[in-house]
């Protein structure tokens, strides 16, 4: 990260706690080694050795996901872009769409399935978005749930949170849900439906905010495919990308000041 993401990021991450053993180490190399491990793919053990232990590094993505600290630094951040663009911090609509992605070996039978639509045997990730494309929430479930069974998690969630009362989604999510949605949960869901005739791609209208969101997370090499054994994990890798994404969104323009070399790092000279 940058100076300019950093000092976004510090403030929402918990205090320290300050009776016990300091940390060892700084929570900036902490929080880049997450980051690293999103973008490049790799398993928590390869990562380089001028970051802190893998162990320390898992053991605090681990605390600050069951924290809620992921989902809360998303909120921020988002809130953020959302006044910078002259909107209101909280979205009175969303986008519902969801996401096959293979499973990898790691993923177990019992949380994984095989999406008969999309030819893929893994997860499927139910996404919601603002109208700007930016994350509300993410629900990872196996590939085999239909996509009117995974929504319904996702529109209880926007029902208790109090916010969206519009989702606007595909024609997946037509049928019995779109009435139950506005019955019980007086959400009005609008299917988006492709024109008659469509031959091709087209860009459709309110749809295509969250498919430029999905399409963006599978930029992030563990996301490129599910490797998680569980998938709060799943959503958990989700979360940590999109504050990246975030992140840069809000510091883009401005001179980027990086810190300067981790000690024990190799150093070469220019001309060389």
């Amino acid at each position: 990260m940058t100076d300019e993401q950093w000092a976004l990021i510090e403030p929402l991450l918990p205090v320290p706690h300050r009776d016990g053993r300091p940390d060892k180490h700084p929570r900036r190399e902490v929080v880049d080694a997450i980051m690293y491990v999103v973008r490049t793919g790799c398993s928590w053990r390869q990562l380089p050795a001028d970051f802190p232990p893998w162990q320390t590094v898992y053991w605090h993505f681990v605390r600050w996901e069951d924290q809620g600290v992921p989902q809360q630094i998303v909120d921020v951040l988002r809130r953020r872009v959302r006044r910078s663009v002259g909107r209101k911090a909280e979205p009175s609509a969303a986008v519902l769409d969801s996401q096959s992605v293979k499973g990898a070996d790691t993923v177990g039978r019992d949380s994984r399935g095989y999406d008969a639509n999309k030819k893929i045997n893994g997860r499927k990730r139910f996404v919601v978005t603002d109208t700007l494309g930016l994350l509300l929430a993410v629900t990872v479930r196996p590939a085999g749930v239909q996509d009117r069974a995974g929504a319904t998690t996702m529109l209880l969630g926007l029902y208790l949170s109090g916010g969206c009362r519009v989702v606007f989604a595909d024609q997946g999510f037509a049928g019995r849900l779109v009435l139950w949605a506005r019955q019980v949960l007086g959400i009005v869901v609008r299917i988006v439906a492709k024109p008659a005739g469509q031959r091709g791609f087209r860009v459709h209208p309110r749809r295509w905010v969250v498919e430029r969101a999905l399409a963006w997370l599978m930029a992030y090499r563990r996301l490129a495919r599910d490797y998680e054994r569980q998938p709060p994990t799943s959503e958990a890798m989700i979360r940590w990308a999109v504050i990246n994404m975030l992140a840069r969104r809000i510091t883009r323009g401005r001179p980027a000041q990086r810190p300067g070399p981790r000690p024990g790092t190799c150093q070469f000279n220019q001309g060389s």
